[in-house]
């Protein structure tokens, strides 16, 4: 694929449907791989489906979890793959031999996980009821600290280069951490109006440039700058780039997620199945992208490279992308197009070995006989696949996965001797399943704080009143 041809000189963001990914169960929540080669899909009934996005074919089905699944998250070599699931297990799975490399049981449930950008040895988790914990692939964890409010509802969210950890609470607090360290580097709190605060629903960032977004409860969608918001410090005042809403509709927003080039934002309604996008830079809404009427949007994600947009609604995948028109004339300037055929004319010396009919200016011109040395064998790197800080793409990225060939007569024992091996891996390097460590098990305790019981007019709870006598005559 050759991104510098699928280049386009107008519109950057999805117009219409483009069919959609059936993964056979209801799907829950989606995500693509580093390149948007590879998109992992979680289910209901804990099964993840890996599409390859290219072919629209499922690569790879992994039985995963008993429950559905929550979030997914890809490593950056995207050999590996982080999942969470409402039966309070996150695993790490390799995602070539499908097994589960390490599970980690937690006595809540998980709202989200994300890999470290950088650094596939620890990953963020944020579960319900509880602070968030950065967690190494060792078994250690680490807590992250809290505002003062001591709110414990928290989502938290890696920026792009996973060097600082933003968290956000249900009183509209975002903290900015130090990933190593977990100081407070900034902070800041986003109020409505003069007073009032509003709960912090997710935080997300651009793959490029330097912004991110905060989805909170009041319907407005904000969007930051990440220098801005670190020089204006702890208890800072930063105001936002851009505030988004649906001014009309007064809808609420499910899930929210940049473009890859970081120039647009898609927003999907928690009210239906419609997806908003507005241009980054002035903030007009540019597109609304309806699905089926009565379906409720679960999640949105927006292809790294390409502009196609991945949305899931009763169960089934939709994607998005834009109308493709064939322009001939962008072969060569002087092609024309024709409706009906036209006998053509040739010149009398048009395939002569030396052209008579050349004029003498033309005549004297050699440059056309000089030789030139084309270079054929050094690669160019792709601007779209490397990271502003990188000269050169990542050669151990996973980005397909082998798949054996149906034979329609397959010899007797075929199916048994055959073993998925990648080009990297030799026959002498597989090992057979049965000497193949299992996987590893760590139970992370945390301190849970009991769910809130309604109060009642009198200020005691509904168990206290309704043991209370009543006054009257006794029962015989």
């Amino acid at each position: 694929m050759n991104l510098e041809l699928l280049e386009s000189f107008g519109q950057n963001y999805p117009e219409e449907f483009d069919g959609t990914l059936d993964s056979i169960s209801l799907a829950s929540t989606c995500a693509f791989n580093r390149r948007g080669t590879l998109l992992a899909v979680g289910c209901n009934d804990g099964r993840i489906f890996i599409w390859d996005f290219l072919t629209r074919g499922i690569a790879k089905s992994i039985s995963a979890h008993v429950y559905p699944v929550c979030s997914l998250s890809w490593s950056r070599n995207c050999k590996k793959l982080l999942s969470a699931s409402t039966d309070h297990n996150v695993c790490i799975w390799d995602v070539l031999s499908g097994e589960c490399e390490q599970r980690y049981r937690f006595p809540t449930s998980i709202l989200r996980v994300q890999f470290d950008p950088r650094n596939d040895k620890r990953f963020l988790v944020c579960p319900m009821r509880h602070a968030a914990l950065l967690v190494d692939t060792d078994g250690d964890h680490k807590i992250l600290p809290i505002d003062e409010d001591g709110d414990v509802n928290v989502m938290a969210s890696f920026n792009r280069r996973g060097d600082y950890v933003y968290t956000g609470n249900a009183k509209g607090k975002i903290l900015i951490l130090d990933s190593q360290t977990l100081a407070v580097k900034a902070s800041f709190k986003i109020t409505v109006g003069t007073s009032s605060t509003t709960s912090i629903k997710s935080i997300e960032f651009a793959r490029r440039g330097d912004c991110f977004l905060v989805n909170t409860s009041d319907r407005v969608i904000r969007v930051y700058d990440t220098n801005t918001v670190l020089q204006c410090g702890v208890n800072g005042e930063p105001e936002p780039i851009q505030k988004l809403q649906d001014l009309i509709n007064k809808t609420t927003w499910k899930k929210c997620c940049f473009s890859g080039d970081g120039e647009y934002i898609c927003a999907g309604s928690a009210r239906q199945h419609a997806l908003y996008i507005w241009e980054k830079s002035i903030g007009n809404l540019v597109k609304i992208l309806h699905g089926t009427k009565g379906e409720l949007l679960l999640d949105v994600v927006w292809h790294p490279i390409r502009p196609i947009i991945a949305s899931i609604s009763a169960g089934v995948v939709s994607i998005w992308a834009q109308n493709q028109v064939e322009n001939w004339s962008a072969f060569a300037p002087d092609f024309k197009e024709l409706d009906e055929n036209v006998e053509y004319e040739e010149r009398e010396s048009e395939f002569d070995v030396e052209d008579e009919d050349r004029s003498v200016d033309q005549a004297g011109d050699t440059r056309d006989d000089e030789e030139v040395e084309v270079d054929v064998t050094s690669c160019e790197a792709v601007a779209a696949f490397c990271s502003s800080d990188e000269e050169g793409e990542d050669e151990n990225v996973l980005l397909f996965l082998p798949t054996a060939p149906e034979i329609e007569d397959p010899e007797d024992g075929w199916a048994a001797t055959q073993e998925t091996i990648t080009p990297a891996e030799t026959p002498e390097k597989l090992e057979p399943a049965a000497k193949r460590p299992k996987s590893k098990t760590y139970d992370i305790s945390l301190k849970i704080p009991p769910p809130e019981q309604s109060l009642s007019f009198g200020g005691k709870n509904k168990q206290a009143a309704g043991n209370k006598k009543v006054a009257g005559r006794p029962r015989k």
